[in-house]
């Protein structure tokens, strides 16, 4: 079963909860079912039909650039991370 894990910045709306199993298969369903739990995360994680400006999420080690479209296994790993930029 996947396995969603929640920074430690996203936790004040999930009451500490750190990690979350799912059974989504792909990262939409993923955050649909996070929003579902946990409401104050709606437009945390994505605006409309795309992820939060500021967030990168990263599936099984790496930084995910399917969007939500992207494809979970029965294994991955979900990581929400703060979109890190510079030049």
């Amino acid at each position: 079963m996947p396995q969603i894990f929640i920074p430690t910045a996203l936790q004040d709306a999930t009451g500490g909860v750190a990690q979350v199993p799912s059974a989504a298969s792909t990262l939409r369903a993923a955050i649909a079912e996070l929003e579902s739990r946990w409401p104050e995360l709606i437009h945390r994680l994505r605006v409309g039909d795309s992820l939060a400006p500021g967030l990168a999420v990263s599936i099984d080690g790496a930084i995910n650039t399917a969007g939500l479209r992207a494809i979970l296994k029965k294994n991955s790993e979900i990581h929400f991370h703060p979109a890190i930029s510079g030049g």
